[in-house]
């Protein structure tokens, strides 16, 4: 029989915690959302703009998308118990999907309805009000203002996440990202600029031509836009609340301390997989000397420990078990050790 034993990390995972960086580009984002939410609301109401009313609509969604992230993040302080041995941290990856969802359903499906909407009517002959109104001017204007100031949201999402983008385009942060804020903000800014430069098109169209299709159409632009954006927000969320493996870089990191740590022979296998942004969860089987008493395995796996962390330090819960190698493979518990043939 071989020897064989699990052990567990003695220092459990950190309470989950939402970095600085990223509660502050939600508080900037959601702020910047509610002013121009009731700033679009107004210019609807005076002119009657189909995109206008789009805009107002998806302002309203990521208000409300970046208070569901920070509930999401508050609850993930809350602290492991017997229902939840590993803690709460995973609820970030929840609000991330939540919120995906938010603006697929909310934004997205009620732009596209408003500009189905808003051509038929033009088709049907009906007055526009936009042409109408002595206020055409203003959706024009709030557009303008609006897109300042979601780039300057956009611009501090950025500049908070250059740390952690290392050279990585945005895209490829989104897609690499454990912690889902700065990516869901992201998305949502890029989102909101791109969708005022429709709405801006749109209207400026709709004056220019007397041509109420051209606003119709500006609010189906928008509507894409946020299915879109949904669709890939919703891609990625829902991979990592399936569980992510840890990045390749730390797999690394962790192969090589266990793999360097003395009375280590070799690792025969390794799992990891993120708890949450700030927590991995590591499972490996590690070699050892078929002639290591229980206490010496006892202190390898100590000090094994020991080493992982240090060289990873997100990594919380951490099992490790032991066992021996004949030659390149594993000895079975029916074979015989070497010593046994002598």
């Amino acid at each position: 029989m071989s020897q064989s034993g699990v052990a567990e990390g003695s220092n459990g995972a950190e309470e989950p915690k939402m970095e600085g960086a990223s509660r502050k580009a939600i508080i900037a984002a959601a702020s910047a959302n509610l002013v121009i939410a009731v700033t679009k609301a107004l210019a609807w109401l005076l002119t009657g703009a189909s995109s206008m009313l789009a805009e107002a609509i998806h302002s309203v969604a990521d208000t409300t998308n970046q208070i569901v992230l920070m509930i999401g993040g508050k609850v993930s302080h809350k602290k492991a118990d017997e229902d939840h041995p590993f803690g709460y941290e995973r609820v970030r990856y929840l609000s991330g999907f939540i919120v995906a969802v938010v603006i697929f359903s909310v934004g997205g499906l009620f732009a596209l309805y408003s500009s189905y909407e808003k051509i038929r009517d033009t088709l049907a002959g009906k007055p526009d009000e936009l042409l109408d109104s002595r206020w055409w001017w203003v959706p024009l204007v709030v557009t303008l203002i609006s897109a300042c100031a979601e780039g300057a949201s956009l611009r501090t999402a950025l500049k908070e996440s250059k740390t952690d983008r290392d050279g990585l385009t945005v895209l490829q942060y989104i897609r690499k990202a454990k912690a889902p804020e700065l990516p869901v903000v992201m998305m949502e800014d890029s989102a909101a600029v791109l969708g005022l430069i429709f709405a801006f098109l749109g209207v400026g169209l709709t004056v220019l031509t007397h041509n109420p299709v051209f606003d119709g159409i500006g609010s189906a632009c928008i509507g894409v836009l946020l299915v879109v954006v949904a669709a890939i927000l919703s891609r990625e969320m829902k991979s990592l609340l399936e569980g992510e493996s840890a990045t390749p870089e730390s797999r690394q990191a962790i192969h090589d301390a266990l793999s360097n740590s003395d009375g280590v022979d070799s690792v025969i296998y390794m799992k990891t997989v993120h708890l949450g942004p700030d927590t991995i969860l590591l499972a490996a089987k590690i070699a050892v000397d078929p002639g290591d008493s229980a206490l010496e395995v006892a202190r390898i796996i100590d000090n094994a420990e020991v080493a992982v962390r240090a060289a990873e330090p997100l990594v919380g819960p951490l099992f490790l078990e032991p066992d021996i190698r004949y030659g390149d493979r594993r000895i079975k518990d029916d074979e015989k050790r070497p010593e046994d043939e002598i």
